[in-house]
């Protein structure tokens, strides 16, 4: 098994280095125009543009693994610039589906015959996406929905897993060291999320955790799975029809107001992520549903994750923080859950932040900055010392498809807003408040116990020092042995001073010249040492900033 998968991916590999030879060509000329010497090329949004939809049909061509890196890869501004998100954004996991007799073979692999397992069984597939597709059947009296994984999927997937990971050394020569670091998470947490998609078990215990945690809750509903007919490839589900949430037409026909359908949505994925730790992580229309009553359904969860606590108390206090409208709050935050460097150009981030919140809130913002900023940034974001943990990356997914079914509903919806009241409501906020104030208080309790102990200290130090028997131990850390350099260039000077100095001493007082070239003979190499000690170029990596307002302007003067 072992030995076919590595001979499948061995093929692979040359079947995708095909497809993304003329973007591998054209990156490289970006670094030197003829290959091997010359310049580096400016590259226009233009043609970031038709590189994007290279891209994209590359992705497309090369089949289902691919297609869902490169719906991952359109939620991460970290590793790909503006122009790619927006042509990868349109990127759909739809798919033919497979023949009916190859998908028969997989069902009943795992759950016996067709007609002795369900009382009726429809063949033609109602969907059909890159690891599974869907059937409508009828199993004890009710409709249900029976997901089966598509036929030879995992061998698939594990060699296009393996081209991946052989791919990224040499995908890093082409970008920077911030997003070499994303792309190496993106690549670890995709290999991780896929398998995950493709257990049928583990996608069903998830949707029973999803389920019970919003038990009672009349605005969201989830299918109940059939345990009796579900396998690690077929899972069997209660059958829930609705409209599709973006069939706006429809539903304003049913009367359903959009508005407070999409701040219930936002409100459900806010338990999900802040309260209960455990969120359906794969949002997009095709997976949400609205029954007649105005409840949400939900389809789908494959693609699910886990909050660890820490995060969710710092997704809590950057809400908070946003709608406080607290700058320096939200860079902290930022910084705290690792997405944003210590390093950053505060000031930059900052003027970025308030552009951010202006524009969610849909506040008029003087054109100009727009132009001067928020272009300038969406073009170089993948410059920023921005970064995705990986319990982060699903989290950015929901946010990012989310919003985008939000708008869809209401375009002038309010994200902040709704977000402020939610945590208003369940408490967060004054919970936040109270936790700032104990540590205020614990600080100053602190800072007063110092103010009691530093004095008598202080005064025993000042009569030591008077006694003149104070003594400091100093520990100098020098890594980069700075003052090892010195100390021989010091020693370098002496020699070659004392070694010129004799020679002019023998050469003009000297009866021959003999011993003055002697000595200047011993004295060259020193002075050569010397020399080169200044000329040594440093070892080791260089760092830079990456996204500083000198930055922008160079980017400015490429565009």
């Amino acid at each position: 098994m072992v030995n076919l998968v590595n001979l499948r991916a061995y093929w692979r590999f040359l079947i995708v280095f095909y497809q993304f030879l003329p973007l591998i060509v054209a990156y490289s000329r970006d670094r030197k125009r003829f290959f091997v010497v010359g310049s580096g090329r400016s590259v226009t949004p233009e043609m970031r543009t038709k590189r994007a939809q290279i891209l994209l049909d590359s992705l497309l061509t090369l089949g289902p693994t691919f297609i869902k890196l490169g719906q991952l890869l359109s939620t991460r501004p970290d590793i790909l610039p503006r122009e790619y998100i927006e042509v990868l954004s349109s990127l759909q996991d739809e798919v033919p589906a497979a023949e009916w007799a190859e998908a028969k073979q997989v069902l009943e692999a795992d759950l016996g015959p067709v007609g002795d397992v369900y009382d009726e069984f429809d063949t033609e597939a109602i969907s059909g996406a890159s690891l599974g597709q869907v059937y409508l059947a009828e199993y004890g009296g009710e409709k249900v929905a029976v997901k089966v994984r598509r036929p030879g999927i995992e061998e698939l997937v594990e060699a296009d897993l393996r081209v991946i990971r052989w791919s990224l050394p040499l995908l890093q020569r082409f970008i920077g060291q911030g997003r070499a670091f994303s792309l190496e998470n993106l690549s670890d947490e995709f290999a991780k999320t896929i398998r995950q998609e493709m257990d049928y078990t583990r996608e069903g215990r998830m949707l029973n955790e999803i389920r019970e945690n919003f038990a009672g809750n009349d605005d969201i509903r989830i299918p109940n799975v059939v345990d009796e007919v579900s396998g690690p490839r077929v899972l069997t589900m209660e059958y829930l029809p609705g409209v599709k949430i973006t069939d706006l037409k429809t539903l304003d026909e049913m009367g359903i107001d959009r508005t407070e359908l999409a701040t219930r949505l936002q409100e459900i994925y806010l338990q999900m992520i802040i309260d209960d730790g455990v969120f359906h992580a794969d949002p997009h229309p095709g997976n949400l549903a609205v029954d007649d009553d105005g409840a949400v359904i939900f389809y789908d969860f494959g693609m699910s994750g886990r909050v660890d606590s820490f995060i969710q108390d710092k997704i809590v206090e950057f809400y908070i923080a946003v709608a406080n409208q607290d700058i320096d709050a939200i860079l902290d935050t930022l910084v705290e859950m690792g997405t944003l460097s210590p390093e950053a150009d505060r000031q930059v981030m900052s003027d970025v932040m308030e552009l951010a919140i202006a524009d969610a809130r849909g506040e008029d913002i003087e054109q100009y900055r727009v132009n001067q900023i928020i272009e300038q940034v969406e073009s170089t974001i993948y410059e920023f010392p921005l970064r995705l943990p990986r319990n982060l990356a699903l989290v950015l997914r929901v946010a990012t498809v989310v919003e985008g079914v939000c708008v869809t509903l209401d375009e002038n919806f309010d994200f902040i807003t709704v977000a402020t009241d939610y945590l208003t409501a369940e408490g967060y906020r004054e919970e936040t408040i109270k936790r700032v104030a104990g540590e205020v208080s614990n600080q100053l309790q602190a800072t007063t116990q110092s103010l009691v102990r530093v004095p008598p200290k202080l005064e025993r130090v000042l009569d030591r020092a008077e006694r003149e028997s104070l003594t400091l131990n100093v520990r100098i850390d020098d890594k980069n042995k700075v003052f090892d350099k010195l100390a021989k260039r010091i020693a370098l000077t002496i020699l070659l001073a004392v070694g010129v100095l004799s020679s002019a001493i023998l050469y003009a007082f000297g009866a021959s010249w003999q011993p003055a070239v002697a000595v200047a003979a011993v004295t060259l190499p020193i002075g050569f040492l010397l020399y080169r000690s200044f000329r040594k170029k440093k070892k080791g990596l260089r760092a830079s900033p990456q996204f500083t307002r000198q930055g922008l302007k160079e980017q400015r003067r490429k565009d």
